[in-house]
């Protein structure tokens, strides 16, 4: 019976992560997108809403992607950190998530 209940808690671990790394990766992608449509010259008008939710994806994502950062510069104005930093959740994701704790 506890044998059960310890593979119920592994996978329900397994799945709450596997979740949050989906989320952050494509919270990622958002901040991304949204950084080349203003290097693009697209700006919203300021708007509380917008500024706030702006600001919750540059303090959410930068830290992390300053990581990658730190180990690729840009490249004439190419910034690789975002890519290296999916790739990275990605393996965890699959390495940790589905290798170790569904293992």
């Amino acid at each position: 019976m506890s044998g059960l209940v310890v593979a119920s808690a592994r996978s329900s671990v397994a799945d709450f992560l596997s979740a949050a790394i989906y989320v952050y990766t494509l919270l990622i992608i958002v901040h991304i997108v949204i950084q080349l449509l203003f290097a693009a010259g697209l700006r919203p008008p300021y708007n509380r809403t917008t500024d706030a939710i702006l600001t919750f994806l540059r303090e959410v994502c930068e830290p992390f992607l300053r990581i990658f950062r730190r180990i690729i510069p840009g490249f004439g104005g190419f910034d690789f950190s975002p890519i290296l930093a999916i790739i990275t959740l990605s393996i965890v994701n699959q390495v940790v998530v589905e290798g170790v704790i569904r293992g």
